[in-house]
């Protein structure tokens, strides 16, 4: 495959080094507690192309609903640009890093300036940075003036006052003597109409988005020897991180991508991110986790009428235009999982309610036939869903085998067996009404009467059921579903969404196919951190636009988690793991896991893998293929 990227020597970035005619452009969400930060960057035969976009969760526009977030795109005539003695500077693009920030390297056509943009986000503030350094690279002095000033650019009647962005910059007239450079800042700030912004110390906010970046990193360090596997999985913590803002209902995870902020959802936080910040650690992304659980629970209520697919407007109102998705099996799943993960008796206790009422409504769906109904899943009606689907009915059976382990952590054995019963029942359901011929394949019918291959037939093998894994594995890479870019929603249509895509590849590597799934995950490693859209896992496409929401990097991760080490929660200090190492690599690693109350470490050898706390105290032993208790 043709590369655009290259992986950086210490691994913490990629490059992209421009050759002649080489036009491309891309755009970078980068996110803070108080702003989201998009810059749109590339080079045309005009030069340097470089656009930048705010969104501020927290000042809300009307109609305030799910894309009532306050969001500006930067006319570009606003952004101070370089005029060199008196003529308006035409930048070429160089070079382009992207390390948590994005670095541009530029220069004249003449070679008689060089310019370095560095553009991210405040880690804290409504605030967004472009820092622009200039060398004067000749033999004579040039004067420097910016095109514009400082300014207003934006203001608009809101519901909490009237919102308004803010350009600022300290770029003033100068002469720049050959050998010497100058630095300037230019500052995008939103705010309300009795607040007055102020210049910030840029530095200062690089220093603390490098080291927010470095914090959303650090735990579960990935060492496989592969370098752009162990990239793009840096590059997913920190993107399935950095999309946590702060606002009226506290932090909270939202997906982004320029459209979904200040909400949450019960498929991108409940299910997606929730388990995974579980493994982290983070003050914050256990905050953003437990702040989308509780949502939900005020719109449990004894008629067990469907819960909202949505909170929206920072935790003020909802939405629900496509009907029970089965979101009530969507945070049974992932709440469950959640609470063991974390390690923390006090979120299971005061999660248990909610967890205890999407059980009961599962139940309360279940059909005749012993499976789960839904309205539709989390497509919304993009595609045919029948009345019963197999995401909702699989998330619901994984759900309760969690729920089921919760109980009984909690001293509830009863409840713990009736959980487990129902379990099994909903098992041999699913086997029964779901399992199918399709295609000449053995494998699973998405729906009721539903006759095409779909990619979600991989659900089953996500939550431990193997009994078709290898008719699904085969149906999943045959020409009915499989393109180079990931797996077709349907087959007969060319959308793909990442999410079924992302769950597959953790199904397979599951299931124990893992050599299958490496040669997989290395091409989609390839594809999304090294190819033309880059460095994050994508939403749909051609629906979409290939946008980077959080969530899907929320799922590459657990792909290593829950996928190469089939690592599923049993308790506040226990779990079970089952992994195999892909033949391709000599060794995984994947050291300071913060979860299940302590830290510990997984190492996968070539003669089998090894578990130990941070201290080095061994935990367990195994064999590949062979499933392992571990208390910590």
């Amino acid at each position: 495959m043709e590369t655009r990227w290259h992986v950086l020597p210490d691994r913490q970035g990629i490059e992209w080094t421009l050759g002649s005619g080489d036009y491309h452009t891309d755009d970078l969400e980068m996110s803070g507690f108080g702003v989201s930060y998009t810059v749109t960057y590339g080079q045309s035969e005009q030069g340097l192309v470089l656009n930048h976009m705010v969104t501020f969760p927290n000042l809300r526009i009307r109609p305030n609903n799910t894309r009532g977030s306050y969001q500006v795109k930067i006319p570009e005539e606003k952004v101070p640009r370089l005029m060199r003695n008196g003529e308006p500077v035409r930048e070429m693009l160089r070079s382009v890093r992207i390390d948590g920030s994005l670095l541009l390297f530029c220069e004249t056509e003449d070679g008689k300036l060089a310019v370095e943009h560095v553009c991210f986000p405040s880690a804290e503030k409504k605030t967004a940075f472009e820092t622009v350094r200039v060398t004067n690279c000749g033999s004579n002095a040039v004067r420097l003036v910016p095109s514009c000033g400082s300014g207003e650019i934006d203001t608009v009647f809101a519901p909490m006052g009237i919102n308004v962005t803010d350009l600022l910059t300290d770029f003033s007239e100068t002469e720049l003597q050959p050998g010497e450079s100058y630095t300037y800042r230019i500052q995008i700030s939103g705010h309300l109409a009795n607040e007055t912004p102020v210049l910030l110390d840029a530095e200062e906010d690089y220093l603390a988005r490098k080291r927010r970046c470095a914090a959303l990193a650090a735990p579960m360090q990935l060492d496989t020897g592969n370098d752009e596997l162990d990239t793009m999985f840096r590059f997913a913590k920190i993107r399935s991180g950095e999309s946590v803002f702060s606002l009226r209902c506290g932090k909270l995870h939202s997906p982004g991508g320029y459209s979904y902020f200040g909400a949450s959802w019960c498929n991108d936080q409940c299910e997606y991110s929730g388990p995974y910040f579980a493994y982290t650690g983070d003050r914050d992304l256990l905050e953003a986790a437990m702040n989308a659980y509780r949502q939900y629970r005020p719109f449990m209520g004894n008629q067990y009428l469907p819960i909202p697919s949505s909170v929206i407007a920072e935790g003020t109102d909802y939405w629900n235009g496509a009907g029970d998705r089965g979101d009530a099996a969507m945070y049974l799943y992932g709440a469950s999982r959640f609470v063991l993960s974390s390690g923390r008796p006090e979120f299971a206790k005061e999660l248990l309610p909610a967890i205890e009422w999407c059980a009961e409504y599962c139940r309360r769906k279940t059909t005749p036939d012993g499976v789960v109904a839904s309205d539709a899943d989390e497509l919304e009606g993009r595609f045919p869903h029948g009345n019963t689907n197999l995401c909702t009915s699989t998330l619901a059976y994984g759900g309760l085998r969690a729920a089921s382990c919760l109980e009984l952590e909690l001293g509830r054995t009863e409840k713990s067996k009736e959980y487990a019963e129902q379990a099994d029942a909903l098992e041999q359901a699913i086997e029964s009404f779901f399992g199918a011929k399709v295609r000449g394949f053995e494998t699973y019918r998405y729906f009721e009467d539903c006759d095409v291959l779909r990619s979600w037939i991989c659900m089953p093998l996500c939550v431990g059921i193997y009994g078709r894994a290898r008719g699904t594995i085969d149906a999943l890479v045959s020409d009915y579903l499989m393109r180079q870019d990931g797996f077709l929603t349907s087959e007969g249509n060319e959308t793909i969404w990442d999410r079924s895509t992302l769950y597959s590849l953790r199904g397979i590597f599951a299931s124990g196919h893992t050599d299958e799934a490496m040669k997989l995950l290395d091409h989609y490693c390839r594809n999304r951190l090294l190819g033309e859209r880059v460095p994050y896992a994508v939403e749909a496409y051609p629906e979409g636009g290939r946008r980077h929401l959080s969530g899907e990097s929320t799922l590459f991760c657990k792909i290593i988690l829950e996928g190469i080490l089939d690592l599923v929660p049993t308790g506040f200090r226990s779990f079970t793991v089952k992994p195999v190492l892909p033949s391709d690599l000599d060794h995984l690693y994947l050291t300071d896991i913060r979860a299940f109350g302590t830290s510990f470490n997984i190492y996968l050898l070539q003669e089998g893998f090894h578990i130990a706390d941070v201290t080095g105290m061994p935990l367990a032993d195994g064999v590949y293929g062979m499933t392992v208790p571990v208390r910590t």
